[in-house]
């Protein structure tokens, strides 16, 4: 089969056949198909980066590589796994089983993130703390975006930790983003970091318990359960970050989470009796649900 024939079928296969879930929307079939066979060819790159590729003429040997990366996708293994590629914010990632793949509603809470250091806190050097990092995708876009950002990560996750300092690496944003292991906050309380952090920023896991059994085995059989399951009603780690935060904002600083959907305002309500914080707002997303929390400490 020549490639030209070989494209046009697998395209049909995919188009057929596979199965896009709504928190991956830059995987349509044709991105897919892009991202695989450039992935055949030894330069593998993100479904979103793949829109841009010319496929190139593949060997027999390249072809075979091809249908069984196509076989391994239509069987519900990740892109992201095959490819070991995502993008986020523009910024071309490692991606793989040990985080959570990053998604692009969560460049949502990344944006904020970068317009309120940009806005809302003067200075030479901001101090950002991001906890839940995973592959490190929020991190590494304040730190590409805010020159004068120092940011501190951490996962509970060693793995994704390790993920996370490969991307660190990729990058070269190792000189101002510092990685490390733990739960939560834990890990910054050893840095005497105490009322002098600008922003703290979390991706927390928010799928209640109950839930996770009914989610796309693409996400529950593939992905770190811990970076998504919240507990009985998804709030644990975002109770915890609410109330241990303010131990680590300067005056006048900012807590930027991500939240799930209908949990923005019964949390936005609660957090608003807080005296810790002066200010809370929720950030929408373009269908309108409150996705992101911004929290101002006093």
């Amino acid at each position: 089969m020549n490639n030209q024939e070989l494209y046009d079928s697998l395209l049909v296969e995919l188009s057929e056949k596979l199965n896009i879930l709504p928190d991956k929307p830059e995987e349509a079939p044709e991105n897919t198909l892009k991202a695989l066979w450039s992935l055949a060819k030894g330069k593998p790159v993100s479904a979103e980066r793949a829109r841009d590729y010319v496929p190139e003429s593949l060997t027999d040997k390249e072809q075979e590589k091809l249908k069984g990366c196509i076989q391994s996708r239509l069987a519900g293994v990740p892109l992201a796994h095959i490819s070991e590629r995502q993008c986020f914010l523009g910024l071309e990632l490692l991606a793989g089983p040990e985080a959570l793949i990053p998604r692009k509603e969560t460049e949502l809470l990344a944006s904020t993130a970068i317009d309120v250091l940009r806005e809302r806190i003067s200075g030479e050097l901001a101090h950002v703390i991001d906890v839940c990092t995973g592959a490190g995708n929020v991190a590494m876009a304040i730190a590409s975006q805010i020159e004068h950002a120092k940011v501190y990560a951490a996962d509970i996750s060693e793995d994704a930790v390790v993920l996370a300092r490969r991307n660190c690496e990729l990058l070269g944003l190792c000189d101002r983003v510092q990685l490390h292991s733990g739960d939560l906050l834990e890990p910054f309380r050893e840095l005497q970091l105490n009322n002098k952090v600008d922003i703290i920023t979390c991706n927390p896991p928010y799928i209640s318990s109950a839930k996770v059994p009914a989610m796309a085995d693409e996400i529950a059989g593939h992905e770190p359960q811990m970076a998504f399951d919240g507990g009985i009603f998804g709030v644990n780690l975002m109770r915890r970050l609410i109330s241990e935060t303010p131990d680590f904002l300067t005056s006048g600083g900012y807590l930027v989470f991500e939240v799930g959907l209908g949990q923005g305002p019964p949390l936005q309500k609660q957090m608003s009796k807080m005296p810790e914080y002066s200010t809370v707002e929720a950030v929408q997303d373009v269908e309108g649900n409150a996705r992101v929390i911004v929290a101002r400490a006093n």
